[in-house]
């Protein structure tokens, strides 16, 4: 062989292994949008997220992508972190909360979406029914809806003498109006007064408790919502200060500093919503997939913040917690 035929089949030897990763098929994209931040709470959402893709067989860039994009409780930016996934031309999009799930859903109706929210899917307007979707959304719903009356009970176990209650909702979800009605069948069903505090921005939160220590209010519940989750430590602040004992929903309330919390876990529900994604990377329609529901439910009390309020919790409530921080 001549040395120049020697040397061109030996270049082009070298450029096939270049050739042949270049005509390799590009990783599908999830586009995961989060209506809270990129804390240590959000990336247990999002680590959750990715074992429920394990469980179906794929792995974060091996054979899948995500692009990730955080709200951190700021509704209003939502429309953008939206256009910017579909800009990307994402498989699917997962959502994590009901702002983020109609963002999703008024930005396509094409691209499959997959949702954990704590709202009623059919009343919000995303899916025909819970057993057939029938459009491009689909995914899990936690129990949200139900656990109010169980809160104020709590709240009426650690401060029976209490007569007017707060609840604090955020005027922006979805969800709220729903939990409003709630709100006040349940606190008539416990014999209680409540006291309904708006707030939609950090200066919302603070006039709130002034209003609520103007009422002689005794106990604090906190609506389930992104905005409030990302400043749960500003109203666990607030309500130590004020010596109101306070209910969340989620596990993180509790750890932030609040007196308890008492709901489904989403990192539960998030879990199921990555094997719903991978089962639509593998072909699955989302119109076929039923709306799945998670009912486990959680209570997180916090010691620490019971002693310096300087409240009792009872042995029997104790006992029935699922988590216990001292």
């Amino acid at each position: 062989m001549r040395r120049r035929e020697f040397i061109t089949l030996l270049g082009g030897a070298a450029a096939w292994p270049l050739a042949a990763r270049a005509q390799q098929p590009a990783l599908p994209v999830i586009g995961l949008l989060m209506g809270v931040a990129a804390d240590a709470a959000g990336q247990v959402q999002a680590n959750s997220f990715r074992d429920g893709l394990a469980e179906i067989g794929f792995a974060v860039g091996r054979n899948v992508a995500i692009e990730y994009r955080w709200a951190a409780g700021r509704s209003g930016q939502l429309p953008e972190r939206t256009a910017d996934l579909i800009r990307r031309n994402v498989a699917v999009i997962a959502t994590n909360s009901n702002t983020t799930t109609l963002s999703a859903k008024a930005a396509t109706a094409t691209i499959p979406i997959v949702f954990a929210i704590g709202g009623d899917p059919v009343k919000m307007g995303l899916v025909a029914s819970l057993n057939r979707p029938g459009g491009n959304i689909t995914g899990v719903s936690f129990l949200s809806t139900g656990t109010v009356t169980k809160r104020l009970a709590l709240l009426l176990d650690i401060a029976p003498k209490v007569g007017h209650v707060g609840a604090l909702i955020n005027p922006t979800n979805p969800g709220s109006e729903a939990e409003l009605s709630e709100i006040h069948e349940a606190a008539r069903a416990l014999g209680l007064e409540p006291r309904i505090l708006m707030a939609a921005s950090e200066s919302q939160i603070d006039a709130a408790f002034g209003t609520l220590i103007q009422a002689r209010a005794g106990a604090l519940l906190v609506q389930g919502d992104p905005f409030f989750s990302e400043r749960r430590r500003q109203i666990a602040a607030l309500a130590l200060r004020h010596g109101i004992p306070t209910v969340g929903q989620s596990p993180d309330n509790a750890d932030a500093g609040l007196l308890m919390s008492y709901g489904t876990n989403i990192s539960d529900a998030m879990r199921t919503a990555g094997t719903y994604v991978g089962r639509i990377l593998k072909g699955e329609k989302p119109a076929d997939l039923p709306v799945q529901q998670t009912t486990r439910l959680v209570l997180v009390i916090n010691l620490v913040t019971a002693k310096a309020l300087g409240v009792t919790v009872p042995i029997t409530l104790l006992a029935s917690a699922d988590e216990i921080i001292e």
